[in-house]
């Protein structure tokens, strides 16, 4: 790829508490953020390949589920939903653990590289969405709340159960919750320009791209 005719963006701050508003407003910029430390990038490595990066958000009141997501959602409907904010416990880490062995790069240390250790009220508010079969703790996933928007921080699933597609059943639990609570968007996350590990965000009616110049453009 070409950058010469590009203004590069890496950006960071760190912040220990943000109002839903402010959220918004940062969201809306291309900001992401784990823990306490707020980043931006416009350029990104992928096995040793530069791409452009592309923050992504769903115009909720413009969504509507596909064909394939609503067969997700009835092949998880037997699974029990706890929406509540931010709980650590050792279930939750021996979880993080097993689904994090599925990464051959940049596998995280822990859950902390996503999560203040208060994550349920710092830098914002947080929710955590547990998925159970019977008792069993199966996924997990994060979701900050801003004033007019959401944004998802990171899901987690037993690898025994990746054929129920759980990373994209997270996805579409977070973005009927953000609908129920009356959100305008739903801020899924970075991407990068062709083919990624990321491209599942992208499977969503409605969704934008930014274009590091301000607007959110309609996603081709």
């Amino acid at each position: 790829m070409d950058i010469s005719e590009f203004d590069l963006i890496n950006e960071v701050f760190v912040a220990d508490s943000v109002s839903p508003i402010q959220m918004d407003h940062l969201l809306a910029e291309g900001w992401r953020h784990f823990g306490q430390q707020f980043f931006r990038y416009n350029v990104g490595f992928l096995k040793n390949e530069l791409r452009f990066v592309k923050p992504l958000r769903i115009k909720l009141s413009e969504f509507s589920f596909s064909r394939s997501q609503k067969r997700v959602r009835r092949r998880n409907q037997d699974l029990k939903k706890i929406i509540r904010p931010v709980e650590f416990d050792r279930g939750k880490h021996e979880l993080f653990e097993r689904h994090s062995q599925r990464f051959t790069h940049g596998r995280p240390k822990n859950i902390f590289s996503f999560l203040d250790e208060q994550a349920a009220t710092v830098p914002c508010g947080t929710l955590e969405f547990c998925f159970l079969k019977g008792e069993r703790l199966v996924a997990v996933s994060y979701l900050d709340i801003g004033h007019q928007s959401v944004s998802s921080v990171y899901a987690m699933f037993e690898p025994e159960f990746s054929k129920r597609s759980l990373g994209i059943y997270t996805m579409l639990s977070e973005i009927e919750y953000a609908i129920e609570t009356g959100k305008s968007l739903y801020y899924q996350g970075y991407a990068y320009e062709g083919e990624s590990f990321y491209d599942y965000k992208k499977g969503f009616a409605a969704t934008e791209c930014f274009d590091w110049k301000g607007n959110w453009i309609e996603l081709n």
